[in-house]
């Protein structure tokens, strides 16, 4: 049987109904176990979340391992130059948390322009009536007819832009190397440089991973670019949004609102931007906790995908799907 090590807990698995197959041995482990390093050495695969610290390429050197599977898509816990040059391979999910982040942004979205969430927080402080008035005189919008400003458009970019577009929204997007260019084909959406993306669309959500060329790709020169009333999504990858420059938009008042679900260090510190965030500015801001792509559904679909990629590499011994490197 073949033996595996995997660094989240089986109870993630059994609640939505995605156990490993019964064709493997799983040892599961928290990433910080002193024993990880041992299991390591012995085990045939290796599968990790896609959220979490980095892993240190010396955990790597002198395994055997057959495969690192994520069960998500992202892969920046793991350092590509190392596992490429040990010829350990590492694959993904792609594509499986698309429709959670669609919903993701799409409610975000309609929560912040038509400020939902701070009309709780005022009816709640005893401003009923004065904030109703204020809601109305601000003539607030929903989502139909608005233009939605997706940047990356790749797997996940595109079921946003899909969602959006369901809701009515016209689509424009920025990406140097479109996967599909056909998909924006069927949403009528138009590729814009990214400046004007900014400067034109009422709803800007971020879709891309965190390399050189994208960090800090959302900085103060970017924000100040934005559509007056604009709303921010960040769903993409902490660092690609300069905190301390969206906070100062925030403040403003020249932003409508920004959803934060991804942050520079994760958790945040007590001392960053978005957390000192006060007044009118801290109202114009929803954050959550790197969830955007978490549903039960979301994760059964993951979790199946992946097990299915192990026992396909260390049990049958064929080439692995969604190969990364």
């Amino acid at each position: 049987m073949a033996n595996v090590l995997c660094l989240r807990p089986a109870v993630d698995f059994v609640r939505v109904d995605a156990p490993a197959p019964v064709s493997l041995s799983v040892n599961y482990h928290k990433p910080d176990d002193p024993a990880v390093p041992a299991l390591m050495k012995e085990a045939a695969a290796l599968l990790i979340p896609a959220v979490g610290p980095e892993l240190a390429p010396a955990l790597f050197e002198g395994c055997r391992l057959k495969l690192v599977q994520v069960t998500g898509a992202g892969l920046d816990r793991l350092d590509q130059a190392a596992l490429r040059q040990l010829g350990i391979p590492v694959a993904n999910v792609p594509g499986g948390s698309n429709d959670a982040v669609a919903e993701y942004a799409v409610t975000m979205a309609s929560t912040l322009l038509r400020r939902l969430a701070w009309a709780n927080r005022e009816i709640k402080a005893g401003n009923y009536a004065a904030f109703r008035a204020r809601m109305a005189a601000d003539n607030l919008a929903g989502l139909d007819g608005l233009l939605v400003g997706v940047i990356g458009f790749g797997t996940i970019g595109i079921a946003v832009a899909q969602a959006f577009h369901r809701m009515g929204c016209r689509i424009c997007y920025y990406d140097p190397a479109p996967r599909e260019p056909k998909a924006a084909d069927a949403l009528g959406a138009r590729s814009l440089p990214l400046d004007e993306l900014l400067a034109t669309s009422d709803v800007v959500t971020l879709h891309v991973p965190l390399i050189p060329a994208t960090r800090n790709l959302i900085g103060a020169r970017e924000l100040a670019v934005m559509k007056p009333g604009a709303v921010l999504i960040q769903a993409a990858r902490g660092g690609t949004v300069d905190e301390a420059a969206l906070a100062a938009q925030l403040a403003s008042g020249h932003l409508g609102g920004a959803a934060v679900d991804v942050f520079s260090t994760e958790p945040p510190t007590v001392d960053n931007p978005l957390l000192t965030l006060a007044g009118e500015g801290a109202r114009r801001l929803l954050l959550t906790p790197h969830v955007a792509g978490v549903t039960r559904q979301a994760s059964a679909l993951l979790f199946r995908t992946a097990w299915q990629n192990v026992e396909r590499v260390v049990v049958r011994g064929e080439t692995p799907l969604h190969r990364a490197y």
